[in-house]
């Protein structure tokens, strides 16, 4: 296992997750007295791993057919774009 490169991704993912929607519905759900933290724990968990694994699967494929060079410059372009709308509509 490259340790650089899955702690890069483990730094990330763990920053952006942090106060999104998907953790704040999880702490909603963990909220409710009836409700088993290890229940909701692990399906937060799991529909994590799908999402991520979904994620990494199309990746994969895309990675087959487009170059990396072109995949930075789509990322970097979508990245900027968002930014820019995000300035105009504050």
């Amino acid at each position: 296992m490259d340790l650089k490169t899955f702690l890069v991704v483990f730094g990330t993912v763990f920053v952006a997750e942090l106060g999104d929607k998907t953790q704040l519905a999880t702490l909603l759900f963990a909220a409710d007295r009836d409700v088993s933290k290890w229940t909701v724990f692990a399906g937060s968990a799991l529909a994590l791993v799908v999402a991520a694994g979904m994620g990494v699967l199309a990746g994969g494929w895309i990675a087959q057919h487009v170059s990396e060079r072109h995949l930075a410059l789509i990322a970097g372009t979508g990245f900027l774009a968002i930014g820019a709308w995000t300035l105009a509509q504050a």
